[in-house]
């Protein structure tokens, strides 16, 4: 708790200090002959559809420099790997600030990432003539920014939008209803995919903390208590069956804390104790807790079968592409807040959803069912990495709309005005 209240300080120490630091940067690096474009992302998942984006931009358009804000502390590791010549936290929604960091950038061009959208920076760019744009948005059907007040106070902000790639037809039609002109919307696709996959085709063969063989190993990702009680309950009764089967479970936020409650669900579930990631004898012990962050999605890799967390609460589920791209079938809990994600590995046989009622049985007998029959395991996964492939192609289709907002060859400046 401590460790988090420390980074939510320091976070809010570097969003007041961002104007200042926009304005260091530009007196010593900004090139006012070559435009520059501002990507923004809220945290990790947005910053990964940024980047996809991020990169196939930069192919299109090297003369502009470019800045990526973000404004969770969890994006702070992915900040620091973007190829972009500023990387700060974004300042807070004030007219001072945003005036400040608009005059120190001064951008062409400013991109938002799925509907991490702020009315005063988006309206006072437009205003100043700056292209404004948002990429792999996202409006899930319960999203607060549909209800009043949030929808009136917004509207403005997507008014303001020149064009918008929006990852499926509902969420066009979602983006209207908040404000955005529907001439500027197209349908793009999910520029996260195409992320994903570039990570999971470039990682090295093992990262060395995992051995033996991954078809007996369920890897669960971005867990919590409530998804920890099952699948702890549900691996003591695999155990009885197949003594061989493992379980690697990776919480989402792996606090002493957090670690201390699933040990004790582990020992009430009359299990040995589990050994830590990295800690002698991890690489082969039935059941591993991961008490890092930064390694599960090359964790995926060692685990024949994935389980991700988040289903039991409103927040809706982690990220299931990282499993799918290393062709693993996925396994969830009951509630995902609508997830095209999801619902589009579901289509393809690739992902099941654990029933409210008796999850633990199901995900036992699943569990079992995909031990026993390793083809199953396989044709499972296969089935979710065909489905990424096929969706594949968004960054490049998102890069190219922001592209069209620059028709004029040559300095997108120059054409400003």
């Amino acid at each position: 708790m401590l460790q988090r209240q420390g980074r939510q300080r320091n976070a809010h120490m570097q969003r007041l200090a961002a104007p200042g630091r926009m304005a260091e940067w530009s007196a010593a690096h900004r090139e006012r002959s070559r435009p520059l474009a501002w990507f923004h992302a809220a945290s990790v998942g947005e910053g990964l559809q940024a980047r996809a984006v991020l990169e196939a931009f930069r192919t299109l358009r090297p003369e502009f420099q470019v800045v990526f804000t973000h404004f969770s502390p969890s994006a702070e590791s992915l900040g620091a790997a973007m190829p972009a010549d500023l990387v700060s936290y974004l300042p807070y929604d004030r007219v001072g600030d945003i005036d400040a960091a608009l005059d120190a950038l001064s951008p062409d061009l400013l991109v938002f990432a799925k509907l991490d959208l702020w009315p005063e920076l988006a309206t006072r760019a437009a205003a100043r003539g700056t292209a404004v744009a948002l990429v792999a948005a996202t409006v899930l059907a319960d999203s607060g920014r549909l209800r009043w007040p949030a929808r009136a106070l917004l509207a403005p902000g997507y008014a303001s939008l020149a064009t918008i790639g929006a990852v499926g037809r509902e969420d066009a039609d979602r983006l209207a209803t908040l404000g955005a002109d529907p001439e500027c919307i197209t349908v793009t696709g999910d520029p996260r995919i195409d992320s994903v996959l570039v990570l999971v085709d470039h990682a090295p063969p093992g990262i060395g903390l995992l051995a033996g063989d991954p078809a007996l190993t369920l890897v669960a990702g971005s867990t919590w208590p409530a998804d920890e009680k099952f699948l702890i309950g549900a691996f003591a009764a695999v155990r009885q069956a197949r003594p061989d089967a493992r379980l690697v479970v990776a919480p989402h936020e792996p606090s002493d804390a957090h670690i201390a409650t699933l040990d004790a669900t582990i020992a009430a579930a009359g299990l040995q104790p589990a050994v830590r990631l990295g800690a002698v004898g991890a690489d082969t012990a039935p059941l591993v807790i991961v008490d890092r962050t930064g390694v599960l999605a090359s964790l995926y890799q060692h685990g024949g079968i994935s389980y991700v967390g988040g289903g039991w609460g409103t927040a809706g589920i982690h990220s299931v592409l990282e499993p799918a791209a290393w062709s693993r079938p996925i396994i969830i809990g009951p509630h995902d807040r609508g997830s095209a994600d999801a619902r589009m590995l579901a289509d393809a046989g690739a992902l099941r959803r654990l029933p409210a009622v008796n999850p633990e049985i199901a995900l036992a007998t699943w569990w079992l069912e995909l031990l026993t029959d390793p083809a199953q395991q396989r044709n499972a996964g296969n089935a979710a990495r065909a489905t990424l492939d096929a969706n594949r192609g968004a960054a490049e289709r998102s890069a190219k709309l922001l592209d069209r907002l620059f028709p004029e060859s040559g300095s997108a400046t120059a054409a400003r005005g």
